[in-house]
């Protein structure tokens, strides 16, 4: 049985003054987590959330699946003019987020205080 994907949403302070919405994933990300993770993306507002951090700290498993989900996240983000970063990767996951292109649209962090101080 899979794990459940849960996603919380926090408001933060990034080094500029400017807000941050930070999106926090945990439990498995595969094609079930369609709606957890599409779905709170698409509820924020474009106008308001200009700057989104991807927290996976508490993502116990990730497939290729979940990886096109971000991807979709990162193209709507990328239209929509909002910067991505992302944070709380494994190293292996680091590594294929690099290798599949992500950090052409987002920058990859190694924790949430090391992206807060870039934002």
């Amino acid at each position: 049985m899979q794990a459940t994907t849960k996603v919380s949403e926090q408001q933060l302070a990034g080094s500029s003054g400017q807000p941050v919405t930070v999106l926090r994933f945990s439990g498995d990300v595969s094609s079930s987590s369609r709606d957890a993770v599409l779905g709170r993306y698409e509820a924020l507002d474009k106008g308001t959330h200009r700057q989104i951090l991807l927290d996976f700290k508490g993502v116990d498993y990730l497939n290729s699946s979940g990886i096109a989900l971000v991807i979709q996240v990162l193209i709507a983000s990328s239209n929509a003019g909002q910067t991505i970063a992302i944070s709380g990767l494994t190293p292996h996951f680091t590594k294929v987020f690099t290798m599949v292109g992500i950090t052409k649209y987002a920058t990859l962090y190694p924790d949430e205080a090391a992206a807060l101080t870039k934002l």
